[in-house]
């Protein structure tokens, strides 16, 4: 093997300046030269000398040939971690192609670290605005940052161009000059589409106690958004935002080929796959990662992790190789995290399509790391306690969550900063959909004493409809944003039930509304076809038009880019045989009375539309003979009257009986009985009661 650095297979060739040695991409002879020109850059800027390459293991049949993307931004990164100073210093070669229709006059990068330099950054800012106060007392030791310390063009047949002069930050969203999450560079000639250009970036930054899910406490570090990373350009120009904190992220496809030094005896897990490891004569050892086809990489590194291995095999989908990387004090909890895995892969795999890498990496984050529930190219962390009751979904949802995650960010990878929901919605929709399929038992558990012990009410099961998909958080954040407004604009404090909650409850109404079959066949069309390429909403919504063989426009119109609430009830019900008064006749047949009682009994409905979004609901009353009457109503009008004379009496009025709209905010106002409740409504606020007095003794008898 050769002595230094090798580009991965795919990568685009080097860039020259017209002023300089134009030579079209794909000469033969340049992919030899680049990986020379990288090894020089990269030695050069770290003064380190570059690694063999390691022993590589073989491919499956008709992998190495297989390009799923379209690769346009590759990266080959050095890097090395001092845990103990907590610093992180590298250097990466970004071969990056122009994909948009434009030359492409500068280029950015993302600096997701600066957010948390200090409090005038942006993403700080935001969450101020919202009164989280608690991160902007930290102590010295618990902020970050990264600073580009070098940056040159490499080009053929001459030295590097030295760019680092020119960087400046930039704020093209909210105007904050104070924020440095997002860095431009002019260059003297444009990038032609198609062109290419290769850049190399050398970098330090200090790893924060945990911001966001990225950063570290105590020997446990998870390394996210750690390099520096260039940005998405597209016809209309650069889509590259400044970091907020209502977003996560955006970028396209490439090959990563990535080293990283830690101390001997730390174990690393990372996105791809672990290719080779090289002990150095400094007590370090650095570890050779490589991924295909994906749009990030993060990285873990801790002394104490437990290392356990399982397969995921299917009839029908590919074989995928799962390790999971444990906190000691979890040992026991394997099977459940394997298990949540296999499910994930299996469920979307059968329902959406197929998860196309080789192997996923599960971390267990240490307590307290704030590192749990998060996604990342074939990497995710997931979330446990040492105390993990079995009818408690924990780790098992944040599990399928993380792992689906997989499908809908891995692959399809939207643009998180303008339409987050198209991932984070879809899959807390795809989350409660499969613990229901693989019946996962959850109930309401409270954790008591810093979240040590937990204590399950088996009496209170979480439903589907209601909890899984967070109707709780959504009813009064309904009204708080426009879905359709740019992620990054939406009002922090209810970022999360407009992109999460919001989808979740829509697309669960679409279920009910078309049938789990239409509406999985809507997904897996869209899961396949848009694979690997960054669909818009406007993709989706046709595909659901075209496989439905319905305009569902209208429905669109009202979840998506409204701000409208839902909710329908019933105002009033009377069911009585009519007792009227007055002329009753025609002409000498005409007689007066002043009780005229009917045989059959007269059923008067009104339903109201309470808030502003129109939706078709059914509106039903039963009699007290166990018949029962329906209607369709359009939902258009505020208020609409209903009635229907029978032999027996009304019991009960319900709109929307089988509950189809999910997104309706107050379903205490959907139903009304003649009956008298009394009774039941005593027992059930005599039981709540009794429960809150109960956890009260429990925590008293526990100091006593």
């Amino acid at each position: 093997m050769s002595a230094v650095p090798q580009l991965p297979p795919g990568l685009p060739g080097l860039a020259t300046r017209p002023s300089g040695l134009r030579r079209a991409v794909g000469k033969a002879g340049l992919p030899l030269l680049l990986p020379v020109l990288t090894a020089l850059a990269i030695g050069a800027s770290s003064g380190q000398a570059p690694e063999p390459a390691a022993r590589q293991p073989a491919a499956s049949p008709g992998q190495a040939l297989l390009q799923r993307s379209p690769r346009n931004a590759n990266y080959t990164i050095t890097a090395r971690l001092d845990p103990a100073s907590r610093t992180l210093r590298g250097d990466e070669l970004i071969a990056w192609r122009n994909p948009s229709g434009a030359p492409a006059a500068s280029l950015r990068l993302h600096l997701y670290y600066n957010a948390w330099r200090n409090t005038r950054s942006s993403w700080l800012r935001e969450r101020r605005l919202v009164g989280d106060t608690d991160l902007v007392r930290r102590p010295k030791e618990d902020w970050g940052w990264i600073d580009i310390t070098g940056l040159r063009l490499i080009e053929t047949g001459g030295a590097p161009l030295d760019l680092t002069s020119r960087l400046r930050f930039i704020a093209p969203d909210d105007g904050n000059n104070e924020d440095r999450t997002l860095v431009e560079v002019p260059l003297e000639t444009p990038v032609p589409p198609g062109g290419t250009v290769n850049l190399q970036v050398a970098w330090s930054s200090y790893v924060p106690r945990t911001f966001a899910r990225t950063g570290t406490v105590g020997d446990f570090f998870f390394i996210a958004q750690w390099f520096p990373k260039i940005g998405v350009l597209q016809d209309a120009g650069w889509n590259a935002h400044q970091f907020h904190s209502a977003t996560e992220f955006f970028s396209d496809f490439g090959v990563y080929d990535v080293r990283l030094t830690v101390p001997t005896g730390w174990m690393v897990g990372a996105s791809g796959i672990e290719r080779g490891r090289r002990e150095e004569a400094d007590g370090t050892t650095t570890h050779h990662y490589y991924a295909e086809d994906v749009h990030d990489f993060a990285w873990t590194t801790s002394p104490r992790y437990l290392e356990r291995t399982a397969v995921f095999e299917h009839p029908r989908l590919p074989r995928v190789a799962m390790r999971l990387l444990l906190q000691p004090e979890h040992a026991g909890q394997e099977d459940r995290h394997f298990d949540a895995t296999r499910a994930a892969l299996k469920h979307y795999g059968e329902w959406f399509g197929p998860y196309p890498y080789e192997n996923i990496t599960i971390v267990d984050p240490a307590w307290q790391s704030g590192a749990g529930g998060m996604e990342y190219p074939t990497l995710f962390t997931a979330g446990s306690r040492w105390i993990a009751p079995r009818s408690v979904a924990q780790p098992e949802g944040v599990t399928v969550h993380e792992a689906g995650h997989q499908f809908w960010y891995g692959v399809v990878a939207t643009n998180e900063f303008e339409h987050a929901w198209m991932d984070e919605g879809f899959n807390t929709f795809s989350t409660a959909r499969t613990l229901e399929a693989i019946s996962q038992p959850q109930h309401y558990a409270k954790r008591y004493f810093g979240g040590f012990i937990p204590w399950v009410f088996d009496d209170l099961p979480l439903s589907r409809a209601t909890d899984g998909n967070r109707l709780p958080a959504f009813r009064p954040a309904a009204r708080s944003d426009i879905q359709s407004t740019p992620t990054w604009q939406y009002w922090p404090g209810t970022a999360s039930a407009m992109s999460y909650n919001k989808t979740a409850l829509w697309l669960h109404t679409l279920e009910r509304m078309l049938g789990w079959d239409t509406l999985q066949r809507i997904l897996s069309t869209y899961y396949s076809r848009y694979s690997f390429r960054h669909p818009t909403p406007e993709d989706f919504f046709a595909v659901a038009n075209e496989v439905s063989g319905q305009d569902l426009t209208w429905f669109f119109d009202q979840v998506h880019r409204s701000a409208n609430a839902f909710d329908y009830g019933v105002a009033s019900l009377r069911s009585e045989r009519p007792r009227d008064s007055g002329h009753f006749g025609d002409g000498d047949a005409r007689v007066f009375s002043s009780d005229a009682v009917g045989d059959r009994y007269k059923t008067t409905v009104v339903v109201r539309r309470w808030a502003e979004g129109v939706f078709p609901v059914e509106i039903r009353v039963t009699f007290a003979d166990k018949e029962e009457v329906r209607w369709r109503w359009e939902g258009r009008e505020t208020w609409k009257t209903f009635e229907v004379e029978t032999d027996a009496r009304a019991v009960s009025a319900q709109v929307d009986p089988d509950r189809v709209l999910l997104l309706d905010v107050n379903y205490t106002n959907n139903s009304m009985s003649l009956a008298p409740q009394a009774a039941a409504a005593a027992r059930k606020w005599s039981l709540v009661w009794l429960i809150w007095l109960q956890d009260q003794l429990l925590t008293y008898g526990f100091f006593i």
